[in-house]
């Protein structure tokens, strides 16, 4: 079938079978692809009440049909299961080449299920399946377990997706990484792929994908190619990628420095981007079929680290271990996001339980002889880069980080919970709220948790009053300080981030840049597809999804009082040398209220109607949620 294959794999990992079911119809009209296929599948056969880290948690894996196409960025993958980190939604996406290659291999979806009896790697060539002992692979790095499936398979265009020691070692935050450093980090879907004793799933495609009027979606294509070409942030992204963010968000005063204390780090320029891409970098890297290589190889060729060389990093890791922890030391960091990669954890994650403790280590809740004699100063690199590799292998401290910082917390005691930066038990990004109020509503909301992904509003850095009233109503909107306007910015962007997932293309290009609008991405489907989508058909199946999902937090335990932030972000403004955002914090309340409006959901629970639920043609969970 055109633009999609028509086919799920289904992997019963306890008697070592598969099987290969048809694509239901009904998918594609209602849920589209990628993460629409996911959470429908997720919401339908797993259940809120099973164990995570159980056999009866499935994880799935699923692509869209612009997977494995010529459209730039379209190499994403979502990966999705109930997280043991959240106890509720499970949901990461990585870029590379896993994505287009399980399409090449012939499938839009593959659920694995049960749980081997022994470690096992997953080998998927074309519409094959066999499993393979993961013995030698046992304990492997994420780079090693790649280096070594790929000789044992004897063919080095074999797409590997793998866990680390980390998730092994139960690491809550542990995530599936592609292609070495493309992540899946988010909500702990390692964790759960090692749950079931897989070490990684290999995938090898042959098959062609074809279009139905292969004329016009290339002229589309080209459309979309020249809107790319001619975007102006493009050579700034394809020069620095999203570490660009570390100056712009320090010069706006709201980049994360010592854990949210400040929104200005004194050595930003030493760790920023442009710094990045002119001392280490050494040429560019895309994704599969992207025209965007964001990404860049980088060496460092002296010194204490001297030979490290890799691929990235992105934003959240360089401020993550620079900023976030106080370390002016660009190099230190870069060896921090390695060490992160190999072990296969959440950069994000990571950085927030380090930066945590850091400042419990401050104010004195713990001390020294609690952290395992390290020093947790800001700025002392050598105890971030030893600390890691302790959660990774759940050492000492490390283990009390290891579970996420709501567990970390718990554990502390000690009034240490208000300082625990998380929405929904899922650590926040590595820009400080206060600063960002469409943001600071999108992570509040989120269906995953404390995440910027499902919404990213990019729109509030317009600054143009005209477009805010054109486009949302509101002015205001378009301004990053105000929060008028923000609940309707946020359920649009949302949607737009939902149509990205399930396309399964890069947020760069959708949501970011703005660049194939829904009447566009109805003719480009059309033309790839035997479906005839309309752009009303494209926004309706993105608000499904988003509303799916908020059904399923739902059903575990999430309601209008977990759509929050941390404290700090909602009464403590940030401190006078933040430049405009000094003195802000949150208005969180009054942007919750109009994104409620703006969704019909219930005001005082946060529950979707039943009237919204009708509207979207999902009656058949109404009986779940009243």
């Amino acid at each position: 079938m055109f633009g999609y294959c028509n086919k799920v794999l289904r992997i019963n990992l306890t008697n070592e079978s598969y099987t290969i079911e048809d694509l239901p119809e009904e998918y594609i009209k209602k849920y589209l692809g990628g993460r629409g296929f996911n959470m429908k599948r997720l919401y339908d056969e797993v259940s809120p009440e099973v164990d995570a880290l159980g056999p009866h948690n499935k994880f799935i894996i699923g692509v869209g049909p612009l997977s494995g196409t010529l459209f730039p960025g379209s190499a994403r993958v979502n990966f999705s299961a109930k997280s043991p980190q959240t106890d509720s939604l499970g949901d990461s996406n990585a870029g590379g080449f896993f994505g287009p290659e399980l399409k090449f291999a012939g499938f839009d979806q593959v659920i694995i299920e049960g749980k081997a009896k022994e470690k096992k790697y997953i080998f998927i060539k074309n519409r094959e399946v066999t499993f393979h002992s993961a013995r030698n692979i046992e304990g492997k790095d994420v780079f090693e377990t790649q280096r070594i499936i790929l000789e044992e398979l004897k063919d080095d265009r074999v797409q590997v997706a793998s866990v680390g020691p980390a998730a092994e070692n139960g690491v809550k935050y542990s995530g599936v990484f592609c292609n070495l450093v493309r992540a899946a980090a988010r909500t702990g879907m390692g964790a759960v792929l090692a749950s079931k004793n897989v070490k990684a799933v290999a995938v090898r495609g042959t098959m062609d994908l074809k279009a139905k009027n292969p004329e016009e979606f290339m002229r589309i294509l080209k459309e979309v190619d020249h809107d790319v070409y001619n975007h102006y942030e493009y050579e700034t992204r394809k020069l620095m990628g999203t570490t660009k963010l570390v100056h712009a968000l320090n010069e706006a005063g709201c980049l994360a420095t010592r854990h949210f204390q400040t929104g200005r780090f004194e050595h930003a320029e030493e760790v920023s981007g442009e710094y990045l891409a002119e001392t280490y970098k050494k040429k560019s890297k895309g994704c599969f079929a992207c025209t965007i290589p964001c990404s860049r190889f980088y060496e460092i060729q002296k010194g204490k680290y001297k030979g490290l060389k890799s691929e990235g990093p992105e934003f959240e890791g360089l401020a993550g271990f620079s900023s976030r922890v106080g370390v002016g030391d660009i190099e230190s960091s870069l060896k921090a996001v390695d060490l992160c990669n190999r072990y296969g954890m959440d950069v994000i994650s990571v950085s927030e339980c380090i930066s945590f403790a850091m400042e419990l280590y401050q104010i004195g809740i713990i001390t020294k002889e609690d952290a395992d004699g390290l020093d947790l100063t800001w700025g002392n690199s050598d105890s971030v880069l030893e600390l890691i590799t302790k959660i990774a292998y759940r050492k000492g401290f490390g283990d009390v980080l290891a579970d996420g910082v709501v567990k970390a917390a718990e554990r502390i005691g000690k009034n240490s919970e208000k300082y625990a930066m998380h929405v929904k038990k899922l650590e926040i990004f590595q820009a400080d709220p206060r600063g960002l109020k469409g943001y600071a509503l999108g992570v509040a909301v989120a269906s995953r948790g404390g995440d910027h992904l499902r919404s990213e509003p990019s729109f509030e850095f317009t600054e143009d009053s005209e477009e805010g009233i054109r486009r949302f109503g509101a002015a205001e909107s378009a301004f990053r300080l105000e929060y008028k306007g923000k609940g309707r910015v946020v359920k649009f962007f949302e949607e737009r981030s939902a149509l990205a997932d399930c396309l399964n293309v890069c947020k760069n290009t959708i949501t970011n840049m703005e660049i194939l609008p829904f009447e566009q991405a109805a003719e480009m489907l059309n033309a790839l597809t035997e479906y005839n989508f309309s752009k009303e058909e494209l926004q309706k199946i993105a608000e499904r999804i988003v509303n799916l999902e908020r059904a399923y937090v739902v059903r575990c335990g999430i309601t209008r009082k977990d759509d929050t932030l941390p404290e700090r972000f909602l009464k403590e403004p940030l401190p006078s040398d933040c430049g405009q955002s000094a003195g802000s914090v949150v208005e969180l309340e009054l942007m919750l209220d109009e994104y409620y409006k703006s969704r019909n959901w219930n005001f005082i629970t946060g529950i979707p109607t039943i009237e919204k639920l009708m509207e979207l043609d999902l009656n058949d969970i109404i009986k779940d949620l009243y």
